[in-house]
């Protein structure tokens, strides 16, 4: 159901290096490491990245969510139901090729502010 699950944190290369060690004791590796604009991302996993941690604006309940879902079709019904249910706009259904070629996602932010997204990672 959940598709990964990122936080922000206030020192990058801290947290990279902490999460690296304590889950590294659990198997789980950093599996993606990379800046996109002027914040730094890694994504940690068994066999891809499913917990991220990055930089930015940190602040209590800014929590970011992913639910996987079977088809873009999926994703743009979640999108259109979310912003019905009081959802606002945080990146309506399209392609994140910078992820991986076939990364389809929408966002919303919740009535709390939280991010959620709706992610299918198969062609079409």
């Amino acid at each position: 159901m959940i598709d990964h699950v990122g936080i922000k944190v206030s020192d990058f290369a801290r947290a990279r290096a902490f999460y690296e060690a304590a889950l590294g004791a659990l198997g789980i590796r950093l599996l993606s490491d990379f800046a996109f604009g002027s914040d730094h991302f890694a994504g940690f996993g068994r066999d891809r990245p499913t917990f991220w941690v990055s930089t930015g604006r940190t602040s209590r309940g800014d929590t970011h969510v992913a639910f996987t879902a079977a088809s873009r079709a999926e994703v743009e019904a979640f999108y259109s139901v979310a912003l019905s249910m009081g959802g606002r706009d945080n990146g309506a259904p399209g392609l994140r090729a910078h992820y991986h070629p076939n990364y389809y996602g929408a966002f919303v932010l919740d009535p709390d502010g939280h991010n959620i997204e709706a992610v299918c990672h198969t062609a079409p």
